[in-house]
């Protein structure tokens, strides 16, 4: 006979994707103190899958964990956000830029289908869902310049901007300029104007930037 599969494994990723995900929406607030015992009785699950997923949400930055004191989440902080920006406005500016020159028509027609879905995407309850249609239009730009180191590159930032991206699309003008400039950029990768592609992903990342510090919970 077999032996049984281990179902640690699964439970440690069920755990780490849980708390992951309440940490870059915000619900686990940033600098909120964390006991382990807390967290595995509101998730349902051991202690041991959630010391698991604290120790890889460490590694990624997101957590402090202090010994016999708990896990502190870590704050947003100015430089963060400013180094996210740095980096984006090199790589992904770059990256629409190639998009514009190597994409081919589906690429075009599944981009076009990702800023339809997300105009439909109006009220604050759906924000979840326009933070995943919104990495949809990011990873799939990224993956259309045909560069997979690039790619790699973008979807390292985008996962360390996603923390940021919840505190400004919690409002209503926010959500329908992220819009409106992912149309603008994609009318740009259509008619394979690099120039036109790069400048309006310019502006989506300044005005990332803008609205972020802009709103009166990050300072």
């Amino acid at each position: 006979m077999s032996p049984r599969p281990d179902p640690t494994p699964s439970l440690q990723e069920e755990a780490y994707r849980e708390i992951r995900s309440q940490i870059i929406s915000c619900r686990f607030h940033p600098g909120a103190r964390l006991r382990e015992a807390d967290v595995a009785e509101r998730l349902g699950l051991g202690r041991t899958p959630v010391r698991q997923a604290f120790d890889r949400l460490r590694v990624e930055g997101l957590v402090l964990v202090h010994p016999r004191r708990g896990v502190e989440i870590r704050d947003l902080e100015q430089r963060d956000l400013l180094e996210i920006v740095e980096a984006r406005l090199i790589n992904e500016v770059h990256a629409a830029g190639l998009a514009a020159l190597r994409a081919t028509q589906a690429d075009f027609v599944a981009l076009e289908d990702i800023v339809l879905r997300s105009a439909a995407v109006t009220t604050v309850s759906e924000t979840p869902l326009l933070m995943q249609l919104d990495r949809a239009f990011h990873e799939k730009l990224a993956d259309m310049s045909g560069n997979a180191v690039l790619a790699g590159i973008l979807r390292n930032l985008q996962d360390r901007a996603i923390r940021f991206w919840f505190i400004a699309a919690g409002q209503q003008p926010q959500r329908q300029s992220v819009v409106a400039q992912h149309a603008d950029i994609l009318a740009a990768l259509a008619h394979r104007d690099r120039t036109a592609a790069e400048a309006a992903m310019n502006r989506h990342i300044e005005d990332f930037r803008s609205s972020v510090q802009h709103q009166p919970d990050f300072s």
